[in-house]
């Protein structure tokens, strides 16, 4: 299927790997030009010459997307993205009653804030255009709530809720606006989960990956590729009546109807 995005700009945040790398990948096969963003340089310029050889076009902004100059670097490199894509990795889990305040305020910051700073800066050229493609890859803890990744669920909710009304306002322009909510997609983030649990139940990784995977509805976690088809579907031009939503990409395990 020609997803009709060929030649299209993109913005994907926190993409020198895991689930933001895998969505730029999927979306420079589609003739995206691409605008990646990573804290590592080793990793993000490793992502970059990947990405080169496959004969992606493709521009890397090393930084942290919490500060302000390196959003400002990204728009930058790209002044009118036609998709962008909002990605952060979320804080560790943990106990409630040890969480300070610091701790809320730098989840929001990550979590919250700066995707909705980069919905503000760049709707107004998508409005112009009459064509934008915003994702905001959050957590299925947002539709699921599990105590111990609360400092996550929180700040995502919040970004739900704005997305959620921002999309009516710009519907009329064909601008989109979804969230697409992972669950046990094996990355790195998984990888902290796991080791996590297992440090609490006093069992080892391979044990507490193994638990997991059975309580699962596939037995077995997703593939990146998996979520990024998602995400490249709903850039395209046939995704253009599906705004506003969550969607769960976690294999049928979520027993919610909604």
């Amino acid at each position: 299927m020609d997803l009709k995005i060929k030649g299209r700009k993109a913005i994907i945040c926190a993409s020198s790997r895991g689930l933001g790398k895998a969505c730029a990948n999927s979306l420079g096969q589609e003739g995206v030009e691409l605008i990646i963003n990573g804290v590592n340089e080793k990793n993000l310029k490793k992502t970059e010459e990947e990405f080169l050889d496959k004969g992606f076009k493709v521009t890397s902004v090393l930084g942290a997307m919490e500060d302000s100059s390196t959003r400002s670097a990204l728009l930058e490199a790209c002044p009118e993205p036609d998709i962008l894509i909002n990605n952060s990795g979320g804080p560790p889990p943990g106990n409630f009653f040890d969480w300070t305040e610091e701790d809320f305020l730098s989840a929001i910051k990550s979590n919250f804030t700066q995707s909705a700073l980069l919905m503000q800066a760049v709707i107004p050229k998508m409005k112009e255009k009459n064509f934008g493609r915003i994702i905001n890859i959050t957590s299925a803890m947002v539709k699921n709530p599990h105590l111990i990744m609360g400092l996550s669920t929180s700040a995502r909710s919040g970004l739900h809720g704005l997305s959620k009304a921002l999309s009516r306002e710009v519907a009329q322009y064909n601008i989109t606006i979804n969230n697409v909510l992972p669950e046990r997609i094996d990355t790195d983030r998984q990888t902290q989960i796991l080791n996590f649990q297992a440090k609490l139940a006093d069992s080892t990784y391979e044990e507490a990956k193994k638990e997991l995977e059975e309580t699962l509805t596939a037995k077995r976690m997703g593939t990146v590729e998996e979520f990024s088809g998602v995400c490249t579907f709903l850039c395209s031009e046939q995704a253009a009546y599906i705004s506003g939503q969550n969607i769960s990409v976690d294999g049928g395990n979520s027993s919610n109807l909604i």
